[in-house]
């Protein structure tokens, strides 16, 4: 099946050229006979089959709810969907009781005539920004060289290997320490993280309120923008307005990010930068030592992410279930024990101090430009072997996109590239909360000139 992004299937569908129920069965089958039966948790036939019929009347009826009507969508499995238990990527959850109703987001999607094909898979609970699942199996990366293993990043993985794979135009993720924007770099697809709040968080499984936040991965950053205003019940019209290059001004972080990168990420970032330069863009380079306070902070008094995902899952990780859930879960998760009161309010006061110190050094219309990553996506197998490596891993995989989580950024992350092997490159372009309009348009204005 061919990886098409939902413009050029809306394009089809609208005209006639496509029916709604074909589009809806060919991607039921594709899905059956993928090679990767890890990417799929759940595949609801019967809800799609309906909602393709649904919109294969509308469309001939000259009905049409719009450009999203009769796209296939799937869903990180931390979505509520009426009728079945919500899992969150853990066998603990199989028996519990069935969602009585859509999560908003879904419910949203659904109103703007999207057709729901299924839940995919992520790191249980969304524990980790590898992507590696011990109960539903760890989807492998498409872009893998032949004979490897190599990981989708997470936590959401299904996510991005769904998309990147092109067994749907979209699937739907949250993003607490990058859990969107890593599978995007991995599995060069773009993935889109909202200003945290922008949508209704109703029916989703949540892992640290104070951090988390959704969005799509998809093919292109229309795409993304459709999806945008059709979660928050708008018309999915052209609603980004247009960048030229010349246009954007971007500061490019001198702390942290670049730290120990692979030559090949470097190599493609500074490419992607010259050719901003040259299409007139105003960049600048300045070191932000806010980004170092966050690391700091984070050990003296532990993770935001940590001490929240504690509180949530107390009596899972100190009970029974424990036994059945991933030991690096359960160990990453145990260390939020440690963490007082004290050290969480004075994490939270600090918090809104380094993102005022930050905003105070950006320009009123500059964009972050940064790595999305530091290294293309490692093999599996290693990652499982050793415990040390997989936790050494996944710090240095979530580093540069948790600063964004940390200072309540929305961000954008695009293919810039792959290494060698072929292996996807990341490029990310952030900014403060509530610029989601500027960091898309933005987003698009070097998606075009990329391309």
């Amino acid at each position: 099946m061919p990886a098409r992004s939902i413009a050029q299937l809306s394009v089809l569908l609208q005209s006639g050229s496509l029916d709604p129920v074909d589009l809806a069965e060919e991607t039921l089958a594709g899905i059956a006979g993928h090679a990767d039966q890890t990417i799929f948790t759940t595949v609801t036939a019967v809800r799609a089959r309906a909602e393709a019929e649904a919109a294969r009347k509308r469309l001939r009826g000259g009905r049409s709810r719009g450009t999203l009507d009769g796209i296939p969508v799937a869903w990180k499995d931390l979505f509520d969907l009426e009728g079945l238990p919500t899992t969150a990527g853990s066998s603990v959850l199989r028996d519990s009781a069935p969602a009585t109703k859509d999560a908003a987001v879904v419910h949203a999607l659904t109103d703007a005539g999207m057709v729901n094909v299924g839940r995919v898979n992520m790191s249980e609970f969304a524990f980790s920004g590898l992507g590696i699942n011990p109960h539903y199996g760890t989807p492998r990366n498409p872009a893998s060289p032949a004979g490897e293993h190599r990981i989708p990043g997470g936590s959401s993985s299904g996510s991005g290997v769904a998309v990147a794979a092109g067994l749907v135009p979209v699937s739907i993720g949250t993003d607490t320490g990058g859990s969107l924007r890593i599978p995007a770099a991995f599995n060069g697809v773009v993935g889109y993280k909202a200003t945290r709040g922008r949508y209704s968080m109703e029916g989703v499984f949540p892992l640290a309120k104070s951090l988390d936040s959704l969005g799509p991965l998809c093919r292109t950053v229309q795409d993304a923008a459709w999806i945008d205003a059709a979660m928050r019940g708008l018309p999915a019209a052209d609603v980004l307005p247009r960048f030229d290059p010349a246009d954007l001004s971007f500061v490019i972080p001198e702390t942290i990010v670049f730290d120990g990168a692979e030559a090949a990420v470097i190599s493609a970032f500074e490419a992607t930068v010259e050719h901003l330069v040259r299409a007139g863009a105003r960049i600048r380079r300045a070191a932000f030592p806010e980004f170092s306070a966050i690391f700091d902070l984070m050990a003296k008094h532990g993770a935001l992410v940590t001490a929240e995902a504690y509180v949530l899952h107390r009596a899972r990780i100190t009970g029974p279930e424990a036994a059945d859930m991933d030991p690096r879960v359960v160990k990453r998760t145990l260390l939020g024990e440690k963490i007082t009161l004290s050290d969480y309010v004075e994490t939270l006061a600090a918090r809104e101090r380094l993102i005022a110190a930050f905003e105070a050094r950006l320009g009123a219309t500059e964009l972050v430009l940064s790595p999305t990553l530091p290294h293309v996506a490692p093999a599996l197998q290693p990652l499982v072997d050793d415990e040390d490596l997989f936790f050494q891993m996944n710090g240095k995989t979530l580093r540069n996109t948790l600063i964004g989580n940390f200072l309540d950024w929305c961000g954008v992350s695009l293919p810039c590239g792959t290494d060698t092997n072929g292996l996807p490159l990341g490029i990310l372009v952030s900014c403060p909360r509530g610029r989601d309009i500027d960091v898309l348009a933005a987003s698009g204005a070097l998606e075009t000139l990329l391309s």
